[in-house]
């Protein structure tokens, strides 16, 4: 009888199946805790979620409302040169409430946003898992960033240029209402503005765009960029509407870049 072949063997001990899923695949492509669970068992498990997220949230703004006075001192930096009237009676106790209503979603959301993951984490796989905590922690860090960048640099370039533009002419005393409808209007469009690499990232991961596809549409995305500008802003200045274009811009490409980072 003759020896059989170094390549017969190696054909005996590899899967030659068309179409089979290595096992490193199916290992990502498993949820580990995937549990059978009745249609009353999940909504009981979400309603409960969403009882701890509200909790949360009550907590959260009431804390701010007890410290609101200092947060309103701190918004009103921003405003130098301009001074605030209460145009009606309890005008301000309604913009404290409005206040402490922002700042204490603000405060809770890290729990809010660990409930909502604890939700759906049990159905997701190990590779979606992958994905999860870089999201998380990016969108988490690019929504700060969104609002420090508004705080810093857009109010003050709009207030400044409606105090300057008025200079001589009228006397810039403002309705507190008004300004903090124009403050937390800005800051959280632009938390909102600054998670573009996020969805970036999660269309190249999962597949649906390329990088050279996002960057083949760069026309776009300048022509966009002007719009959610004059969109975002809640001022019709140019110079608010093009600082924050041209963050879109640096994030559009920035996202690009990491795409390109990943391989897709």
């Amino acid at each position: 009888m003759t020896a059989p072949s170094d390549l017969e063997t190696a054909s005996k001990q590899t899967p030659s199946i068309a179409g089979e899923t290595p096992p490193d695949d199916e290992y990502l492509n498993e949820a580990p805790d995937d549990v059978e669970m009745s249609l009353f068992d999940h909504l009981e498990e979400l309603r409960l979620r969403i009882f701890l997220s509200l909790i949360a949230a009550f907590v959260g703004i009431v804390i701010c409302f007890i410290f609101v006075n200092p947060i309103v001192e701190l918004l009103e930096v921003p405003a130098k040169g301009a001074t605030f009237l209460q145009l009606s009676p309890g005008e301000y106790f309604f913009v404290s409430i409005k206040v402490a209503g922002y700042s204490g979603l603000l405060i809770a959301s890290p729990f809010v946003l660990y409930q909502i993951i604890q939700f759906v984490l049990p159905g997701l796989t190990r590779r979606e898992r992958r994905l999860l905590g870089p999201i998380v922690l990016g969108s988490t860090v690019l929504f700060a960033a969104g609002l420090v960048f508004a705080y810093i640099a857009l109010i003050p370039a709009a207030l400044n240029f409606f105090i300057s533009y008025g200079e001589g002419v009228v006397e810039q005393a403002w309705s507190i209402d008004r300004y903090f409808e124009f403050i937390l209007l800005l800051l959280f469009s632009t938390g909102l503005a600054f998670q573009i690499p996020i969805i970036q990232l999660l269309l190249g991961a999962l597949g649906i765009v390329s990088s050279k596809q996002m960057l083949s549409g760069w026309r776009y995305v300048i022509l966009g960029a002007a719009v959610l500008g004059a969109v975002l802003t809640p001022s019709t200045d140019p110079i608010t509407q093009s600082l924050l274009g041209g963050a879109v811009l640096a994030l559009y490409f920035g996202g690009i870049g990491m795409v390109v980072l990943t391989g897709k």
